[in-house]
């Protein structure tokens, strides 16, 4: 039995999970707490210890065996360092992993990772890419990042910075991610379909007409990719009309990721899950247009299985894979972070 403490930091919230693993199995998370990302990195991380210890002292068990972060990017995993995450302004060169090591001992391995990494990690161990060898994971979110596995190996790239497809121009012109118009992030986020979603409900409304999701240009602002859904959910032609432009820029990029990497599984987490069967078909005829036919054939496209949960088990697979580092390959599966 082993004792994984995960570590979840985002821009609004955090949360810290504990989970025990009994082989390959799923870990049984026992406990889990959440607060408001107070700002300050000191504060911050000084909350997350005092929470893992009030969980670990509520399920009175020992100090874990390993403890895993799992953070937004740019961050340096093999110093432990965020790198100014753009939805953490402040946190420039901040040590995430030294304050846990400095509580626990250097006998228990801390691990930092980016959070599309730590996902990938969680769906490849436990999840919907399970018994993959080479699977990358998609977070479509808040942005659109992507976490490698390749040759049975979390690809990091040379600084941390493999995956970060969200930064690829799939057009002139378009909504705005990554700080870039017409880039994948801006069609395929969470933002971004709101930015699609309030240019054609304007359409609608200078001609008289109107969105079920947005009925005065009052609620222009409003628009985010839930009501753009439930109104899709609905038949509202409109929101419809924005979610088949997303699914047609999701099959390019993923037969950009097809034709590159050659993986068995495309893992997409968050949005994709929520509105699955409204962006499958258009995102599959996508696909299929552009991608080698051989390359696609072996690949499957597949919404994230451990759905919701995911940040609590990313950071405990982060936690994994840092106490297989320590312990070697006869230990488990996965093998050391490269370049492969």
């Amino acid at each position: 039995m082993t004792l994984l403490a995960g570590i979840d930091i985002g821009g609004t919230k955090c949360a810290v999970s504990l989970g025990v693993h009994q082989g390959g199995e799923r870990p049984d998370l026992i406990g889990k707490l959440q607060c408001p990302t107070p700002g300050k990195p000191e504060e911050t991380i000084a909350q997350l210890i005092a929470m893992l210890d009030r969980l670990l002292e509520t399920h009175g068990t020992c100090p874990p065996d390993a403890v895993g972060i799992s953070c937004g990017g740019p961050l340096d995993s093999a110093r432990g360092l965020l790198l100014s995450p753009p939805n953490l302004p402040g946190w420039d060169r901040v040590d995430a992993v030294r304050p846990f090591r400095e509580r626990f001992g250097d006998a228990i391995p801390v691990a930092l990772q980016n959070d599309a990494n730590a996902c990938a990690l969680a769906e490849w161990k436990w999840g919907a890419g399970r018994g993959c060898s080479h699977m990358a994971f998609l977070t479509f979110g808040t942005g659109m990042g992507a976490g490698l596995i390749l040759g049975g190996r979390l690809h990091a790239g040379a600084n941390d910075m493999a995956g970060e497809i969200g930064h690829m121009r799939m057009e002139a012109y378009g909504p705005v991610g990554y700080g870039k118009a017409g880039s994948f992030e801006g069609f395929c986020s969470g933002g971004g379909i709101a930015q699609l979603a309030a240019t054609l409900a304007l359409e609608k409304l200078q001609r008289g007409e109107a969105p079920a999701y947005c009925l005065s240009r009052d609620g222009l602002d409003s628009i985010s990719a839930r009501t753009v859904g439930e109104a899709a959910y609905a038949g509202d032609e409109t929101a419809l009309k924005a979610l088949r432009l997303v699914a047609e820029q999701l099959g390019r990029g993923l037969a950009v990721l097809v034709d590159l990497l050659n993986p068995e599984a495309i893992v997409i987490g968050s949005i994709y899950g929520r509105l699955h069967s409204l962006l499958e078909p258009v995102m599959l005829e996508s696909l299929r247009r552009e991608a080698l036919p051989v390359s696609l054939g072996v690949c499957r496209v597949l919404p994230s299985e451990l759905q919701e949960q995911i940040g609590d088990y990313a950071g405990l697979s982060v936690a994994l894979h840092a106490l297989e580092e320590r312990r070697g390959p006869g230990f488990g599966s996965v093998g050391s972070v490269g370049s492969a």
